[in-house]
């Protein structure tokens, strides 16, 4: 099997993916996705799709993430892998789908506004 590669947003984060047949280890920027990625939470995420279809330990997964936060890598990850396995076989598509992990999630930080504290805080109202 050739290299599949294929590319996950979420928030500002990109994950490049290149996956292939192998024994199932995930490397994020040349580390191990466990070191990457040290909460449990994270780490479910990033496996999420794999479990989702029963393919954990087939896949190798070498991944390149850029900006954001973390949380948002892992599900720019977790995103970029469930592209992967639909291209390995689109009978997978509808279990990855119900799930929600085929669409990009639109949710966006909101831009702060002048004259107000925060995106939708405003400063104290002082009517005299």
């Amino acid at each position: 099997m050739e290299v599949i590669n294929k590319i996950g947003r979420r928030k500002c984060a990109v994950a490049r993916v290149y996956m292939s047949q192998g024994n199932g280890s995930i490397t994020v920027n040349g580390r191990d996705y466990k070191e990457y990625f040290p909460t449990p939470t994270l780490q479910y995420v990033c496996r999420q799709a794999f479990e989702t279809v029963g393919l954990l330990g087939q896949y190798d997964v070498k991944a390149n993430l850029d900006g954001g936060g973390i949380n948002g890598q892992a599900e720019a990850l977790r995103m970029a892998i469930a592209r992967c396995l639909c291209e390995v076989d689109l009978e997978y598509r509808p279990a990855l789908k119900a799930k929600g992990l085929v669409r990009r999630d639109p949710r966006m930080v909101e831009r702060k506004k002048p004259g107000q504290k925060k995106a939708r805080k405003r400063f104290q109202f002082s009517k005299r």
